[in-house]
């Protein structure tokens, strides 16, 4: 499979991830939590809730698909609108390393957790 294969992949799922997730993740977490609507849970359900792989696995997925499609983005922007085409290996380079660094930062963070 090529690599642009999995690029699209990722980029795909990312935008779905941003799509769908993050609006009910930032009601729950920004809004209904803060204003009450939802109790907010203590330290010890937050600690209880992450020791469990599936609520890690989707902390993943929220942090890391988004940032390929991100990468994705950035690097058509930075290629077609900034006209950065004599560029273009360092701009993948540096939009989908960044993505793959903040990739790797989430999986060491939430596997590394208590």
């Amino acid at each position: 499979m090529r690599l642009a294969a999995i690029l699209w992949l990722l980029f795909s799922a990312g935008g779905t991830v941003a799509a769908l997730l993050f609006p009910a993740h930032l009601f729950v977490t920004g809004l209904a939590v803060p204003l009450g609507w939802l109790p907010a849970p203590g330290p010890a359900a937050l600690s209880g809730l992450l020791a469990h792989p599936l609520a890690r696995l989707y902390l993943f997925l929220l942090i890391a698909l988004p940032l390929f499609h991100w990468a994705r983005r950035f690097r058509y922007t930075l290629r077609d609108g900034l006209q950065l085409t004599h560029m273009t290996l360092a701009v993948e380079i540096a939009c989908y390393g960044a993505a793959a660094a903040g990739t790797l930062l989430a999986a060491y963070l939430l596997l590394t957790l208590p």
